[in-house]
C-alpha cells in the first residue's frame, strides 16, 4: 500500500479511530463504569436529541456549510406546545402531530426567507432562535408543565420503563428480544452490501477489495452484536433507540439512494454550476431547512418525553451539539461532504465525553472546553485536509 493511499484510508477513519481511542481512554479512567450496560443505555437515551438535530443539520450543513442556529428553540417551542395541548387533555396522538406539523411550518418559514429571499442562513436562523424562544416563553407563561400521559412518555422513550417488551421470554436480567434484534440486524446488514457489491460489479464500477470489505463487515457486526448484548443485559432496548434508528435510516437512505440527496451534495460542491445544469437550487435549500424543522420537532418530542416536562429553558445549547456532531463526524464546514454514518460516529463521540467525564465527576464548565476544543480540533483537520490536497 503506497503513502497516499496510506492517508486517504487515515482521513476516511480518523474520528472512528478517535472515537476508539476516547472510550478506551474513559474505560480507564472511570475503571469500566463507561461501558456498563446501564451506561450505554444512558448514552442512548440522553443523547437521542443529538442525532435526530445532527442528522437534520447535515442536509443543512452539505449545501454548503450552512447552519440552522434556531434548532434549540424550536425544541422547546415544539415541545412547549405539545406539552400545553395535553394538559388540557388533548389526544396524545394529535399533540404529536401538531408538534411535527408545527416543525415543518417552521422549516418552510425559514427556507423561504433563506431560499428565496436570499437571507444568510445565519442571519435567518439567528431571528428564529429568538423568536421561538420567545413564543416557548409566551406559550407556557414563564411555567414547568408535567406531563400525564404515561403512553406518550413510554412511546417516545422517557422514564424508567420504556423499553420494548421482550416478546420471547429471554427471563430475568437479559432481553432476548432484543439480542435477537441485533442478529437479525446484522443479517440484513452483511446482505444489503453484498448486494451493493454484486450489482456494483454487475455494472462495472469500482469497488473495494473483497478482503477489506469482509473486515469491515466483521467489525460492524461485531459492535452490533456487542452493544445489543449490553443491552440484553440490561432491560433491552429503549424506545429512544427506535426513533434514532428510523431517523439515521430514512436520512441515510435520501442522502445516498435518491436524486434530491444527490442534489445537496451538488449544491455544497458547486451551487453556480449545480444550477446551470438544471437544478432548482432554491428547491433544495428549502428541502433541507423544512427537514431540519421536521426533525427538531421530533427532537422536542423526544426531549419532554424524556424529561416528563416542559420548561421554558429546554433546548439551549442543543444546536451547537447538533453542529458539532456533523463537523466532529467528518462534515466539511465547505459543504458538499458529509454522511449519516459520519453523524452517529460525531454523536457517539461527544455522547462518550460527555458521560466519561460526568462520571469522573469533572465539572461540567470543564466539560464544555473539552467539546469546544475537540470540535476545533475536527475542523482544523478538515481545512488542513484540503489544503494539502490543494
Amino acid at each position: 500500500m503506497d503513502k497516499t493511499k496510506a492517508l486517504t484510508i487515515l482521513r476516511k477513519y480518523t474520528m472512528i479511530i478517535a472515537l476508539v481511542l476516547v472510550v478506551i481512554f474513559f474505560q480507564v479512567m472511570t475503571e469500566g463504569k463507561i461501558l456498563f450496560p446501564q451506561n450505554i443505555n444512558n448514552l442512548i437515551s440522553q443523547n437521542a436529541y443529538v442525532f435526530v438535530l445532527a442528522t437534520g443539520m447535515l442536509l443543512c450543513i452539505l449545501t454548503g456549510g450552512n447552519i440552522d442556529l434556531s434548532v434549540g428553540s424550536v425544541v422547546c417551542f415544539a415541545g412547549a406546545v405539545g406539552a400545553m395541548m395535553m394538559d388540557k387533555n388533548v389526544n396524545i396522538w394529535v399533540a404529536v402531530l401538531s408538534m411535527l406539523i408545527i416543525g415543518v411550518l417552521i422549516g418552510m418559514w425559514q427556507g423561504f426567507w433563506i431560499a428565496y429571499v436570499k437571507v444568510p442562513p445565519f442571519i435567518a436562523t439567528l431571528a428564529g432562535m429568538y423568536a421561538f424562544r420567545g413564543l416557548s416563553n409566551v406559550v407556557l407563561q414563564g411555567m414547568t408543565v408535567s406531563l400525564r400521559s404515561d403512553t406518550f412518555i413510554k412511546v417516545f422513550g422517557g422514564g424508567a420503563d420504556c423499553y420494548v417488551p421482550d416478546f420471547l421470554g429471554g427471563g430475568e436480567g437479559f432481553n432476548m428480544t432484543c439480542m435477537v434484534a441485533g442478529c437479525i440486524a446484522v443479517i440484513v446488514l452483511v446482505a444489503l452490501q453484498l448486494k451493493n457489491r454484486i450489482n456494483n460489479k454487475s455494472r462495472g464500477y469500482e469497488t473495494a477489495p473483497l478482503g477489506s470489505t469482509i473486515i469491515k463487515l466483521v467489525v460492524i457486526s461485531a459492535v452490533i452484536l456487542w452493544v445489543t448484548y449490553k443491552l440484553a443485559s440490561h432491560k433491552g432496548i429503549p424506545t429512544a433507540l427506535i426513533w434514532i434508528l428510523l431517523v439515521l435510516l430514512v436520512y441515510g437512505y435520501l442522502t445516498t439512494k435518491t436524486r434530491m440527496g444527490r442534489y445537496l451534495y451538488a449544491v455544497g460542491g458547486n451551487e453556480k454550476a449545480t444550477r446551470l445544469s438544471g437544478i432548482n437550487t432554491k428547491k433544495v435549500y428549502f428541502f433541507a431547512y423544512v427537514n431540519m424543522g421536521l426533525l427538531a420537532a421530533l427532537a422536542g418530542i423526544l426531549t419532554i418525553a424524556r424529561l416528563t416536562t416542559a420548561q421554558p429553558t429546554y433546548g439551549q445549547g442543543y444546536e451547537m451539539d447538533a453542529i458539532g456532531a456533523c463537523f466532529i463526524g467528518g462534515a466539511s464546514a465547505y459543504g458538499g461532504v458529509g454522511s449519516v454514518t459520519g453523524v452517529v460516529v460525531g454523536a457517539t463521540l461527544m455522547g462518550v465525553i460527555n458521560q466519561g467525564m460526568s462520571i469522573m465527576g469533572i465539572d461540567a464548565n470543564y466539560q464544555k472546553v473539552v467539546k469546544g476544543l475537540v470540535l476545533l480540533a475536527a475542523v482544523a483537520f478538515d481545512v488542513l485536509s484540503k489544503k494539502e490536497k490543494k
